[in-house]
């Protein structure tokens, strides 16, 4: 039975392809979650892939990803990254790998946005590589998990 992945996209981030296209590209989350089963699957992994507006949806899903055995989680917190003690608290408590991502560099922006709560337990973070980012995770949470490249 493969391993699972939770990619999970915070508040706004189903806006991607129109929202700040100078920013963000055009992609469409729809595009994310194809790039990131695709990766997924060379490595033997599956993908539950979400997004939600709503912070204590995002903290149910965590919960759930520890409940459901997952091998790691994904997550682009976007504007929750900077706020929600929340959903640190959720990764604190359940301890499933987790690789925080960003399609821009958050350290780069306004100073708001540098300071992130993911980041205190997250084992990695990912940012400035547009919708690389979430291949570039996939990556390294197979590196974390011991997933084998099978191409």
């Amino acid at each position: 039975m493969p391993q699972t992945v939770y990619v999970l996209n915070g508040p706004n981030m189903n806006l991607l392809g129109t929202r700040e296209p100078e920013k963000y590209g055009h992609a469409t989350l729809a595009d994310v979650e194809k790039l990131c089963a695709t990766t997924a699957a060379r490595f033997g992994l599956d993908v539950v892939f979400r997004q939600s507006n709503h912070e204590g949806e995002i903290v149910t899903w965590i919960q759930e990803a520890k409940a459901k055995g997952a091998a790691g989680i994904l997550l682009n917190a976007a504007g929750y990254t900077t706020t929600s003690i929340a959903i640190l608290d959720a990764l604190l408590a359940v301890q499933v790998p987790t690789i925080e991502i960003h399609m821009t560099n958050i350290h780069a922006r306004e100073s708001f946005r540098q300071n992130s709560y993911v980041s205190k337990a997250a084992k990695a973070v990912i940012a400035g590589f547009g919708v690389d980012s979430y291949r570039l995770g996939i990556i390294g949470l197979a590196g974390i998990v011991g997933a084998k490249d099978k191409q």
